[in-house]
């Protein structure tokens, strides 16, 4: 039997300049977090909302629409609505957005548990002076302490998955995400939960790695989707 699977699904190759493209990208992101390290200090104090009971509890919705189950539920709730309105391309797209979210905030969690960076003053370790520690530290295994899982950001990660996820299937739903992207990075720092390396280190790791999911996982997804409707439009 002759599998027609290629029929709907080709197979994805990446092009040589798409390849370099990413190389230069992480290079110069990661020289742009280089010298944001010399900026930190001067951002955490800029940005506090901390003593400002308003701003201090927008930045703290903010933050919280950066959550990976906020994001999820979100994404699973439109994909269905948009799937039960007969568009199913919109429902993955939907999907597709959402999933990416999640796997870049994946990616920066594991990044971030390994590196152990200290968090800013009040939600770093107590007596202990900021810098990266790894994984372990004065005789004890630091990972999964929040105290030492500052960079990158995952609540970052996870909107700037979402923000180029959705510029990367529509241009206008596109811009508004990266208006929220840039919210929930602000909040992380504003709340002095992050320093604006670790927003900005965010960046730089889930911006390359959507790209790479719209070209493997999404014309997956949107096969699938296609298939249920198909499926469901029969009954």
């Amino acid at each position: 039997m002759i599998c027609k699977r290629n029929a709907y699904l080709p197979r994805v190759t990446v092009p040589p300049k798409s390849r370099w493209a990413g190389w230069l990208w992480l290079l110069a992101g990661a020289g742009i977090v280089a010298v944001s390290f010399l900026f930190d200090a001067r951002a955490d104090a800029a940005l506090d909302v901390t003593k400002n009971p308003a701003l201090k509890n927008v930045a703290w919705w903010c933050s919280k629409l950066g959550e990976g189950e906020i994001v999820g539920g979100a994404g699973i709730v439109l994909a269905l609505v948009y799937f039960c309105l007969n568009r199913p391309r919109a429902a993955a797209e939907i999907f597709f957005v959402a999933g990416t979210g999640l796997l870049t905030g994946l990616a920066g969690t594991i990044l971030r548990v390994l590196i152990g960076r200290t968090r800013p003053e009040g939600h770093g370790p107590a007596g202990v002076p900021p810098g990266f520690y790894g994984i372990w530290h004065d005789g004890h295994w630091i990972i999964g302490k929040a105290a030492y899982s500052a960079f990158p950001s995952g609540h970052a990660a996870v909107a700037v998955g979402v923000a180029a996820a959705a510029w990367l299937v529509h241009r206008g739903w596109g811009a508004v995400m990266m208006v929220y992207a840039l919210a929930v990075m602000w909040s992380r720092v504003a709340l002095e939960w992050h320093h604006l390396s670790d927003v900005l280190a965010s960046a730089v790791v889930a911006i390359p790695l959507a790209v790479l999911l719209k070209k493997v996982l999404f014309p997956s997804v949107e096969f699938q989707f296609n298939n249920f409707y198909r499926a469901w439009k029969k009954k």
